[in-house]
C-alpha cells in the first residue's frame, strides 16, 4: 500500500489583531489530524499563513505610524510565536504579502479573465469625504432603517437582524472619521459566480462537505448566487489588479490563493513538488480546517475559482462551530475573551489541548470551554487516570528491580483489549470524532487503574520488594500506560515526549500498539503533568479583564477581514442555534387589555397586556411597546389574544419601560401580522 500524500491547511488567521483562543481551536483540531497522519506514517504537510491586505490593515499601521509591510511582519512573529506554544506543528507558516501570492493570485485572475468570468460594471458606494475612500459595510454606523436601533453596522441589525446596504442606515457616519459619507461612482470587477452554480450543486454535494454544511449550501444555490465584487479602490493594502491602475484584489480573493503560496514557498525549500498537490488528476489529498462563518469563501467561490483557473478542488472542507466560554459568548467585559499569548502566561497549553480533543467531533456545533469541566477533565483524566498508572508502578520497578519491567506480563488479556482497541480509536480520529477517542482511551485508563487497584502491588511490595508477581503487574500497569500514550500523542505531544523518556523509548508511532515493552529497563519516574490550580485560571481571568481595561481607549480591534456583501441571495433563515437555546425563551399566551398610540413615535403602540394569574393569585400585566402602528388601530387590538416573549429582558426607551416583545410576521408597513394562537388558548399558557 502506497503512503498516503496529504496537504493540510488551516484559516488564515487576519493580521490585524492577537491569536485568542478560538484561533486556539482550530489550529489545534487541524495539528491532532495531522499528527495522527504522520503517527499513521503518511506523508502528511501542514502550511498556513497570515492574511495580511485590506483596508484595516492600512488604517492599523497608519495609526500606529509604521507601514503596513512593518505591522504584518511583526504580527506574524507574534502569531507564529502563539501557535508554537500551544504545540501546532506547521511546516510553513507564511504570509498572503508575498511574491508567491501576488504570482499565483496574479495568474488565477488572468485564467479567469481570459475565460470571461470577470464582468466589469459601475457600483454606487459610501464615500468618506474625509479620509477619501470608499468605506466598507463595517466602517459606517448609523441607526437601524427597520427598527431604528442606533450604532448599527452598515449591513445587518443586531437589535431586529434587519439586513440592508450601508447607504439605507439613518443619519450614518463613517467610524473612521465621524464624517457623514457620501456616494459616489466606482468600476468594480467581478467573478461570475453564478455560471457555476451546476459545478457546485455536484461538487457540494460530493462528500467533500459535512452534511450540515452541504445544507446549508443547497439553500443558497436554489437561492441563486450574486456576482461576487473582487476589487477595491485605492488607497487598499494589497495587490494590484493588472491590467487596472487603482484596482486591487479584494482581501478574500488572495487569502485562500495563500494556501498554495505558503506551500509553494515551502516547495521552493524542499523536495516537494507544487502541482503534485495542486493539479487535477494526482493521487494527493487537500484539506482545508475552518470556521463555519467563512464556509461560503471555502466551499462556493474557492472551488469555483480553482476549477476554472486549471487547479484541484479540495478532498474536503472541514468547518468547526465557535467556541463560548463558561456558556456565553466570548466577552472583553467578563475577561472570558481570551488572548492565546495570555493563556500561555498562566496555564499549560496541553490541558486546553486534551479539553477540545475530548469535547471536538466532526460537526459544526459550538463548544463551550467551561473551566469547570475543563479543570476536572485535566485533573481526573490525565493526572487521576493515566500519569496515576505510571507514576503507581514506576516506583516499585525502580525499588525492587532496577528499572527493569518483566519478560512476562501478568494479564496479557488487558493488553489485548488495549491493543485492539487501536482500530475503533484510529477511525475515531481519522473521522476528527476526537472526543470519541478520548472517551475509549480513558475507558481503558478505567480498566488499568482497576486492575491495579485489584492486585495492590504495594501490599505484596511491603512484604517482599523483589516478589516477581509485583514486576509482572506492574509491567502490565506500565504497558497500558504506553499503549495511552500511543493513542494520546497526537493530542498531547509534549507529554508523549516526556513519556517516551521515562519509558527509555525511541518516538513512539501509531504501530507500537501492536507491541509490548517487555525485559526492558525504563528510568526514573518523573513528573509528566501536574494538576490545574484553580488560582491560575482565576489570574488568567484577571489578565484578560486587564487587556480590555489597557484598550479602552484604542481604536476598535478588527480581528477579520472586512465584510462583504453575500455572495448568494440573503439566507432567509437566521442561523441555527442549538435547542437548549431555544427554549430558554419563555413564550406566553397574552391577553391585550388595552392599546394606544405613543406620542413623538411613528411606528409605535403601546400595549397593556394581561398573562392570567400569578402565584399568589395575583394578575400578572406587562407594558409592551411594539412597532405594529402601521398595520393596526389600537381599538382593533383591545381583548385579542397574541403570543408574548415573556422572559426577554426589559428595555428602556424613552416612552418608557417595555417589558417583553409580541410575536409577529411580515415585511412591515400595512403588511404586519400579529401571532394569535387558536381558540381555547388562556392568558399566561406558556407556549411548549
Amino acid at each position: 500500500m502506497s503512503k498516503r500524500k496529504i496537504l493540510v491547511t488551516s484559516a488564515l488567521p487576519y493580521a490585524n489583531g492577537p491569536i485568542h483562543l478560538g484561533h486556539v481551536l482550530e489550529a489545534v483540531q487541524t495539528d491532532i489530524w495531522v499528527r495522527f497522519q504522520r503517527l499513521r506514517g503518511a506523508d502528511c504537510v501542514y502550511v498556513c499563513a497570515d492574511d495580511a491586505h485590506g483596508t484595516a490593515i492600512m488604517l492599523r499601521a497608519e495609526g500606529e505610524g509604521i507601514t503596513p509591510e512593518q505591522l504584518i511582519d511583526r504580527v506574524r512573529s507574534e502569531h507564529k510565536a502563539d501557535y508554537d506554544g500551544f504545540l501546532i506543528g506547521f511546516d510553513n507558516y507564511h504570509s498572503t504579502h508575498s511574491p508567491e501570492n501576488r504570482h499565483y493570485s496574479e495568474s488565477i485572475y488572468k485564467a479567469l479573465r481570459d475565460n470571461n468570468r470577470i464582468n466589469v460594471r459601475t457600483i454606487k458606494q459610501l464615500f468618506d469625504p474625509e479620509k477619501q475612500l470608499f468605506l466598507a459595510d463595517r466602517f459606517v454606523k448609523g441607526s437601524c432603517p427597520k427598527c431604528r436601533t442606533p450604532d448599527q453596522y452598515g449591513d445587518n441589525c443586531e437589535a431586529c437582524g434587519a439586513t440592508y446596504s450601508p447607504a439605507d442606515l439613518i443619519d450614518p457616519r463613517s467610524t473612521l472619521s465621524g464624517a457623514t459619507p457620501v456616494e459616489r461612482e466606482s468600476e468594480h470587477y467581478f467573478f461570475r459566480l453564478p455560471e457555476f452554480t451546476d459545478m457546485l450543486k455536484t461538487w457540494t454535494r460530493s462528500g467533500t462537505l459535512q452534511a450540515q454544511v452541504a445544507n446549508k449550501l443547497s439553500e443558497w444555490l436554489d437561492a441563486g448566487l450574486q456576482e461576487w465584487d473582487i476589487s477595491r479602490d485605492a488607497p487598499y493594502f494589497g495587490f494590484e489588479i493588472p491590467d487596472a491602475p487603482g484596482k486591487y484584489f479584494y482581501v478574500w480573493l488572495d487569502a485562500p490563493i495563500g494556501y498554495m503560496a505558503s506551500f509553494q514557498n515551502l516547495c521552493d525549500r524542499s523536495d516537494y513538488r507544487f502541482d503534485d498537490y495542486w493539479k487535477p488528476g494526482s493521487d494527493t489529498e487537500l484539506y482545508h480546517f475552518i470556521g463555519k462563518d467563512i464556509i461560503n469563501f471555502h466551499a462556493l467561490f474557492w472551488p469555483a475559482m480553482l476549477s476554472d483557473a486549471g487547479y484541484r478542488t479540495p478532498t474536503a472542507v472541514y468547518a468547526h462551530g465557535f467556541m463560548t466560554v463558561n456558556g456565553k459568548k466570548m466577552s472583553k467585559s467578563r475577561g472570558t475573551f481570551i488572548n492565546a499569548g495570555t493563556y500561555l502566561a498562566h496555564l499549560d497549553p496541553e490541558y486546553l489541548r486534551y479539553f477540545l480533543a475530548s469535547r471536538l467531533g466532526a460537526g459544526v456545533d459550538d463548544l463551550d470551554l467551561s473551566f469547570d469541566e475543563f479543570s476536572h477533565k485535566v485533573n481526573a483524566d490525565l493526572v487521576g487516570k493515566v500519569v496515576n498508572i505510571a507514576s503507581r508502578c514506576a516506583g516499585f520497578i525502580a525499588r525492587g528491580f532496577d528499572g527493569q519491567l518483566a519478560a512476562q506480563p501478568s494479564n496479557p488479556a488487558l493488553l489485548a483489549d488495549c491493543q485492539e482497541a487501536e482500530a475503533e480509536i484510529a477511525r475515531a480520529f481519522e473521522q476528527r470524532e476526537y472526543h470519541k477517542a478520548i472517551r475509549q482511551i480513558m475507558a481503558l485508563a478505567d480498566k488499568g487503574n482497576q486492575y491495579i487497584a485489584e492486585q495492590q502491588p504495594w501490599v505484596l511490595a511491603k512484604q517482599n520488594p523483589q516478589d516477581p508477581l509485583v514486576q509482572s503487574v506492574c509491567t502490565t500497569g506500565i504497558n497500558v500506560f504506553r499503549l495511552l500514550m500511543v493513542y494520546l500523542k497526537p493530542v498531547l505531544p509534549a507529554m508523549a515526549a516526556k513519556a517516551e523518556a521515562f519509558l527509555n523509548v525511541t518516538p513512539l508511532t501509531w504501530a507500537d500498539a501492536g507491541s509490548l515493552l517487555i525485559a526492558h529497563r525504563i528510568n526514573a519516574f518523573t513528573p509528566l503533568i501536574t494538576r490545574v490550580d484553580p488560582a491560575s485560571i482565576d489570574a488568567l481571568l484577571a489578565a484578560s479583564r486587564a487587556e480590555v481595561s489597557d484598550s479602552a481607549n484604542s481604536p476598535e480591534p478588527i480581528n477579520s477581514p472586512e465584510r462583504t456583501s453575500s455572495p448568494v441571495a440573503k439566507d432567509p433563515i437566521a442561523e441555527e442555534i442549538d435547542f437548549n437555546d431555544f427554549v430558554k425563551v419563555d413564550l406566553r399566551i397574552a391577553r391585550i387589555v388595552s392599546a394606544s398610540y405613543v406620542d413623538g413615535a411613528d411606528k409605535l403602540l403601546q400595549l397593556s397586556l394581561d398573562l392570567g394569574l400569578g402565584a399568589d393569585g395575583q394578575p400578572i400585566r406587562r407594558n409592551v411597546f411594539s412597532g405594529i402602528r402601521s398595520a393596526y388601530r389600537p381599538e382593533d387590538l383591545q381583548g385579542r389574544l397574541t403570543v408574548l416573549a415573556a422572559n426577554l429582558k426589559p428595555r428602556k426607551m424613552k416612552f418608557g419601560l417595555s417589558e417583553g416583545m409580541v410575536l409577529a410576521a411580515g415585511p412591515g408597513g400595512s403588511e404586519i401580522w400579529l401571532l394569535s394562537p387558536d381558540q381555547g388558548a388562556e392568558p399566561g399558557m406558556r407556549i411548549l
